[in-house]
């Protein structure tokens, strides 16, 4: 070879490894795993989180979306080995039992002075023994019904002014639900021949539903579903009142879909709305996105049913709870920083996709179902004030697994409401003093 030749190669191969010594090494990339049950969070959490990684490119956040049905299965005994995903959401339903174990975190320790941020009821919900055990995410406001107008129009049914009663001479709702179920031959569920084995709409989501039916009935006819001490109190009267009359909607009057359709299947009466199948669908904030999308109709927004006590929604709220056993904290922290931010929150609000607990950005909430036409109002103060508390106490979840199958056969008409309702009591009250 040229000497001219080689030492020109010589330079070129120098140029090149001297470059590759002094570029910069990559930056290594943390991934932090988000577990989540909402579909349309999970959307507007995309947006977010783009953001997030553009301004923190040394951690990725992935998403793990999980249906609610099957969230809680595996989720507690994922964290009592250590294991799971590094951030999760988390209700109140299974708040205590996790925060004594030491599964969470204490957000008020690793992010402190962030409260101010966040809606006070939910910092107060998520606070246990001095410590806030998440980062306050999504609050769902009152419940309300979603009522499909033509269906409504077509029956004269005013949905503002529907109440129940166990007193049939003050009962609007149930003659209401008769005129607007209908069997496959077009006979409504108030006149002659109606074929209750051959329904073709219904006229109410009556079901196994805690958050959006059977707390809220139970508060409406001034119930309770847990003592103060946080053990089950549901077979009281008043309770037992409210429960009667959803499963008669069901299994005596018709009105409402079967409940071994809804037992098994949390969205099967959104669905049903959605398709056209069911009139009247009360639910809360977190189907409002769903609502949007998916029906093909128009329809509304009303207050929720009201009952002898009047409408006494449940009001819940949801954090992002950060997995103590995390093997990089300090990524985690940032990431549920992110979560409790305005930014961060911002495309979830904006989006229309849910309420954000989040105080400053709720308002782009409201600013965009105002400008869609849509009443957001009831969701708040146009809907009422009084409220039923929320699940609560260290062993919610240990009860609810003790008490859920025992429902499941009350609403199924198997088991006669009072003497059912006893036994899951018993039961729930049994497996919260076992554990």
């Amino acid at each position: 070879m040229p000497r001219r030749l080689l030492v020109g190669l010589l330079s070129v191969l120098s140029t090149v490894l001297l470059a590759a010594c002094s570029a910069p090494a990559e930056t290594p990339v943390t991934t932090v795993t988000l577990r989540l049950w909402d579909d349309q969070v999970a959307k507007a959490y995309g947006t977010s989180f783009t953001e997030f990684e553009r301004q923190n490119p040394d951690i990725r956040v992935d998403l793990d979306v999980v249906p609610y049905s099957d969230y809680f299965a595996s989720l507690p005994a994922q964290l009592a080995r250590g294991e799971g995903d590094d951030i999760f959401w988390l209700n109140s339903a299974y708040l205590g039992s996790l925060a004594d174990s030491g599964a969470l975190m204490d957000v008020g320790r690793v992010l402190p002075g962030r409260s101010d941020r966040w809606v006070p009821a939910a910092v107060e919900q998520y606070t246990r023994d001095g410590g806030l055990w998440g980062v306050p995410a999504l609050t769902d406001g009152r419940i309300v019904t979603y009522y499909n107008k033509a269906l409504l129009a077509e029956a004269g049914v005013d949905p503002t002014t529907l109440a129940w009663n166990p007193d049939p001479a003050e009962d609007t709702l149930l003659p209401a639900l008769r005129k607007l179920t209908v069997d496959a031959q077009g006979r409504t569920a108030d006149q002659p021949g109606f074929d209750p084995t051959n329904v073709a709409r219904y006229g109410f989501n009556a079901g196994k539903d805690l958050q959006a039916v059977y707390y809220d009935f139970v508060g409406s006819n001034g119930g309770r579903f847990q003592a103060p001490d946080g053990t089950f109190a549901f077979a009281e009267p008043a309770s037992a009142q409210a429960f009667q009359y959803l499963v008669d909607l069901i299994n005596t009057h018709h009105v409402a879909p079967p409940a071994d359709d809804t037992n098994g299947n949390s969205d099967f009466a959104r669905d049903a709305f959605l398709a056209g199948r069911l009139a009247i669908f009360q639910s809360g904030t977190y189907n409002l996105r769903n609502v949007a999308d998916g029906a093909s109709f128009e329809w509304g927004i009303a207050p929720m049913v009201a009952g002898p006590a009047g409408r006494v929604s449940v009001v819940n709220s949801v954090v992002a709870a950060g997995n103590a056993a995390t093997p990089h904290p300090e990524a985690v922290a940032r990431v549920l920083d992110w979560i409790g931010s305005e930014p961060g929150a911002d495309p979830v609000g904006g989006r229309g996709a849910a309420l954000p607990a989040v105080t400053g950005s709720q308002q782009k909430f409201f600013d965009y179902w105002r400008e869609r036409g849509v009443e957001t109002g009831y969701f708040g103060t146009l809907g009422g004030s009084a409220t039923i508390d929320p699940p609560m106490g260290p062993r919610f979840g240990t009860g609810s697994r003790a008490f859920d199958p025992v429902l499941a056969e009350v609403f199924a008409g198997r088991t006669p409401v009072v003497p059912g309702l006893q036994q899951a009591q018993d039961a729930a009250n049994a497996a919260v003093r076992a554990g």
